[in-house]
């Protein structure tokens, strides 16, 4: 079983890693719309 200290190391790291893929998500579909918008 995992260190409550790897726990919380890991906790860390997973809650980033969700944040920057929702950033990233939504920079995504801005960027998509964006091109859309220019090419019609």
């Amino acid at each position: 079983m995992a260190q409550s200290g790897d726990m919380k190391a890991h906790d860390q790291t997973y809650g980033g890693f969700m944040r920057m893929l929702k950033i990233g998500t939504i920079i995504t579909i801005l960027l998509a719309a964006l091109v859309i918008w220019l090419i019609a």
